[in-house]
C-alpha cells in the first residue's frame, strides 16, 4: 500500500509542477506580450522622441493603414531572439532611470551610438525584423520607380540587406561624429 500511495504522491507532485509550468509559461509569454505594445514602449519619455519620429513615417501612417510598431522593429518574432533581444533592452530602462538619455539634449548626444547599435543587429540578422514585412522574393520591381528597382535588383545579388540603404527610414538618421582630425581648428584665424 505505501508503495501505491508513493505512486500517488508522485503522480500529484508531477501534476502540479506540470501545471505551475503551463500556468509560469502562459504568464511569462503574456509578459512578453505586454512589454511589446507601443503603449509601454513608450511610456519612458525619452522614447517619445523617436515615437514622435515614427509617427511621421511612412512605416505608421501611410495610404494602405497598415502600420508598424516599436516592436515589429525592434523585437524579433523567434522566442530565443526574443528574449535576448528583451535583455539587451533593459539597459534603455536603466539609462532612463540613471540620467544618461533622459533629456532630449542627452538623447541627441547618444544617438548616433544608439543608432549604431541598432543598425549593426540589423546588419548581423540579415534585416530580420526588416523582412518579416519586406522581401525581396515578394518585391514587384515593376511598381518601383527605376533606381529603386535597380538597387533593389542588384542589391541581393550583392549580399545587402535593408539596413544598407535604409538607415533613417523610421527614425531621423543621426550625423555620424566628428573624428578629431575632422574637427575645425579652434585656434584658426
Amino acid at each position: 500500500m505505501s508503495k501505491d500511495l508513493s505512486r500517488k504522491r508522485t503522480f500529484v507532485i508531477l501534476g502540479i509542477v506540470f501545471l505551475a509550468g503551463i500556468a509560469f509559461a502562459g504568464l511569462f509569454n503574456s509578459g512578453l506580450a505586454f512589454t511589446n505594445q507601443e503603449e509601454f514602449c513608450t511610456d519612458c519619455h525619452t522614447m517619445q522622441i523617436p515615437f514622435r519620429e515614427l509617427q511621421e513615417s511612412a512605416h505608421y501612417k501611410n495610404a494602405s493603414g497598415v502600420g508598424a510598431t516599436c516592436a515589429n522593429c525592434h523585437v524579433p518574432e523567434p522566442f530565443f531572439p526574443k528574449l535576448l533581444a528583451k535583455l539587451i533592452a533593459a539597459k534603455d530602462v536603466y539609462h532612463e532611470l540613471v540620467g544618461t538619455i533622459d533629456t532630449p539634449e542627452k538623447y541627441e548626444a547618444r544617438r548616433w551610438e544608439m543608432a549604431s547599435r541598432v543598425w549593426a543587429k540589423l546588419k548581423a540578422t540579415d534585416s530580420r525584423e526588416c523582412r518579416s514585412c519586406h522581401d525581396f522574393r515578394s518585391m514587384d520591381l515593376t511598381e518601383q520607380d527605376r533606381s529603386a528597382r535597380s538597387k533593389h535588383g542588384n542589391a541581393e545579388d550583392k549580399g545587402q540587406t535593408c539596413i544598407d540603404c535604409h538607415k533613417g527610414v523610421a527614425h531621423e538618421e543621426p550625423d555620424a561624429p566628428e573624428t578629431i582630425g575632422d574637427a575645425p581648428d579652434s585656434d584658426a584665424t
